[in-house]
């Protein structure tokens, strides 16, 4: 919910091209491609069938369709229920400091945690619900992994919000991996965690702790101004925004000390007003940790909590991680080797500082090609992902421009290559830009620059 970004700058070539300099051609080795070694076949899995089949269901394709099967290969992977990944450490500590910072007087837990709700949702839960506008940048088809016009893989946990909240919840967590066309490098993936938390608040649980409760109100007819909704009374609104910051404060200090340096930055978003975002001070730097704020009441009133105000926020599990366990690339929590998990391996967590078991050398080409009408660059960046798998490290495109004649556009980008777990050989490397240029090519319709 809080993480809604509008993506970055997101083939017969071989590892000579190079393309260091603006507006020149580019001269291309060219060579016979030989491809058995792949078996990822695009044109067939996408195209060549009007069905997606996903954790054992048909979706009809339409025009909207973006699903890969790279993509598809990681839906119900679900590293934050592995016991002992990163993932699943990180929101465990979550999860235990919401079990213990808010109970009954019975000693119970207020919180109710969800981290296996299906990431297959609708459009209108994902956007609709949580009153993303039509026409925000967030909904384009070159953002997300639509299964169709209708479905769609979650982009973030607010998506099952509603649902929740209209079966009568007033406290919760929801976990679980989103979906989202991104650029490529080490920081990036198209499947990343989020943990999203909402919580709701009767007049009189707002209010027991005030002098006088009984004369202080929820609700007015107002205007909406910087710092509040036109149905809230600023009382209310005050003492979420103070509930709100306390506990998010609470939670950085559990998580990174009590020394850990905190900022709030006012923002905007279409769901929640007024809006927040909190950032950490990291080795020097202010780091984007959540996002957060007022939930809009109008969300509350469809969902039938006519009568209650409330936050919610949301948080990047694998950004909190990084940080935490000093990880260095984004692609090492979906790695299965065991120098890797073995580190994790532990009931203390917060002992833990990843020790790279190896830096394998990194093979870099470059790619230029002509751009078709209506090029997006997330488009590109799914076939590289999807052709190229986790030995991409990262995208860059380090060359654009228009011909002066015939206005056509030229991209080029650099490739990185590295193995997470060996050594990469150039041929192995070669053969791997090769296809990339090849199903780009087939794909995408662009024209590889070839003198």
């Amino acid at each position: 919910m809080f993480t809604l970004r509008t993506a970055a700058v997101w083939n017969r070539v071989c590892q000579k091209c190079q393309c260091l300099t603006k507006n020149k051609i580019v001269q291309l080795p060219w060579r016979p491609l030989h491809t058995s070694s792949f078996h990822l076949n695009l044109e067939s899995s996408q195209n060549g069938s009007n069905h997606i089949m996903i954790q054992g269901k048909s979706f009809d394709r339409d025009d909207l369709t973006t699903l890969t099967p790279k993509i598809i290969s990681k839906v119900g992977k679900d590293l934050h229920n592995l016991k002992y990944h990163p993932i699943c450490l990180i929101k465990e500590q979550i999860r235990d400091f919401f079990y213990r910072r808010f109970v009954t007087f019975r000693g119970n837990p207020i919180f109710s945690v969800y981290d296996n709700l299906n990431p297959i949702v609708s459009v209108e839960q994902n956007f609709d619900s949580v009153l993303v506008p039509g026409h925000h940048v967030s909904r384009k088809k070159q953002e997300n992994y639509y299964l169709n016009k209708d479905t769609i893989l979650r982009t973030h946990t607010s998506a099952h919000q509603y649902d929740l909240i209209k079966s009568g919840l007033d406290a919760f967590l929801v976990v679980g991996d989103v979906y989202r066309r991104d650029t490529v490098d080490s920081s990036h993936y198209p499947v990343f965690h989020q943990m999203e938390g909402v919580r709701l608040y009767h007049q009189h649980e707002l209010f027991k702790d005030c002098n006088d409760p009984e004369s202080l109100d929820l609700f007015e007819i107002g205007k909406k101004t910087p710092v509040k909704q036109e149905y809230h009374t600023l009382e209310a609104v005050k003492l979420v925004e103070f509930q709100l910051k306390q506990t998010l404060t609470e939670l950085m200090e559990h998580l990174f000390g009590k020394d850990i340096e905190t900022k709030w930055v006012d923002v905007y978003f279409p769901f929640t007003h007024p809006s927040w975002e909190l950032e950490i001070k990291f080795q020097g730097e202010w780091l984007e940790v959540l996002g957060s704020g007022i939930m809009e009441q109008q969300i509350l009133n469809r969902a039938g909590a006519t009568n209650k105000i409330g936050y919610a926020f949301g948080l990047g599990l694998e950004r909190l991680a990084m940080i935490l366990f000093n990880i260095p690339d984004i692609r090492l929590f979906w790695s299965e080797d065991d120098r890797f998990l073995s580190q994790f391996r532990t009931d203390n967590p917060f002992s833990i500082k990843f020790q790279p078991f190896s830096k394998y050398p990194l093979l870099r080409n470059d790619i230029s090609f002509w751009c078709p009408p209506g090029y997006q660059p997330n488009d590109f960046y799914d076939i590289v992902r999807s052709v190229g798998g986790d030995l991409v490290e990262q995208v860059t495109l380090v060359d654009e421009f228009v011909h002066p004649k015939t206005q056509r556009l030229s991209h080029c980008y650099r490739i990185d290559y590295r193995h997470m777990e060996k050594t990469l050989t150039k041929s192995e490397v070669s053969q791997l830009h090769w296809k990339i240029a090849n199903v780009a090519e087939d794909e995408l319709r662009i024209e590889v620059r070839k003198n």
